[in-house]
């Protein structure tokens, strides 16, 4: 893998763990915060998105639609589990199981299923950045048994969704050609289009949103989806076996800012976790 892709992995890397950590300040309103960064993502990736379009009007065909309209589905899945499993439990629960959920199942599928076949190299880079998130998942913080429970069971439904739209987001800009930008844009626009009856339901809590999260709000629109085109660009350029449990390097991240911003303790095992994934990438960076 080129140094220019594992740039744009650990970049997307460190986006993602920032923009975590600040959804979990606005833990309360669960799918209505998605349905709100979701907006303000649809709103940023609209210019660039219009603007590659009309160099290339062809580009928008059925193809693309559909393959947003898929990606639109599972990614509404993750986000609202994600903040479900945010409300129910810790940061430092949530985020490092579905994290380490998500790559596992996306490299059993990549290798046994859809054919890819790493260097020796950069699969045992692959397989160790896996066995540092299984490490970092052993242990939990002082919660409540309840907690910790519901944490690892939301974080566990996350991964599932994290491979689904991780091997389905690859077959787009890949099989199908699409562009990441646009792709992106449209999946974003979608999303808001499926949380719309959330949005009205809840109508009455829009202005309280707003008041408390507008900031967060705001950062998470732009930072979660500049982390995922990020991404997709590399899954243009390099095995999605290892780009996937690569962008979990955001673990490291994502472990010091629970315990920065949330105090939350009992976090040196998956500190030593994180080691072993750093490690994991430095093979990736010599395959």
């Amino acid at each position: 893998m080129s140094t220019e892709i594992i740039g744009l992995v650990i970049l997307a890397a460190v986006f993602h763990a920032v923009w975590n950590a600040l959804a979990k300040r606005a833990e309360g309103f669960g799918a209505l915060f998605v349905w709100g960064y979701q907006v303000v993502g649809a709103v940023a990736l609209a210019v660039p998105s219009l603007l590659l379009l009309a160099r290339g009007p062809s580009s928008l065909g059925p193809h693309l639609l559909v393959a947003a309209v898929v990606t639109g589905f599972l990614h509404v899945g993750y986000a609202t589990s994600l903040q479900t499993g945010y409300a129910k439990g810790d940061l430092s629960t949530v985020y490092p199981v579905a994290r380490g959920t998500g790559p596992l199942l996306t490299v059993i599928v990549a290798v046994l299923v859809l054919g890819d076949h790493p260097g020796a190299l950069a699969l045992s880079g692959a397989l160790i950045i896996v066995a540092g998130i299984v490490v970092v998942t052993l242990r939990t913080s002082h919660s409540s048994p309840e907690r910790r429970r519901s944490g690892f069971l939301w974080g566990l439904l996350t991964g599932v969704f994290i491979a689904s739209y991780t091997l389905w987001d690859d077959h787009a800009v890949n099989e199908l050609s699409v562009n990441p930008v646009v792709y992106f844009w449209l999946s974003c626009v979608m999303q808001v289009i499926l949380l719309a009856p959330v949005a009205i339901r809840r109508r009455d809590e829009l202005p309280d949103l707003g008041t408390r999260h507008w900031g967060t709000t705001l950062a998470v629109g732009l930072l979660s989806p500049a982390a995922y085109v990020l991404v997709l660009f590399a899954m243009q350029h390099a095995p999605v076996a290892l780009v996937a449990p690569m962008r979990e390097s955001s673990i490291v991240i994502g472990l010091l800012l629970a315990r920065v911003l949330f105090g939350e303790k009992n976090i040196g095992l998956r500190m030593a976790g994180s080691v072993i994934v750093i490690a994991g990438i430095a093979l990736i960076a010599l395959a």
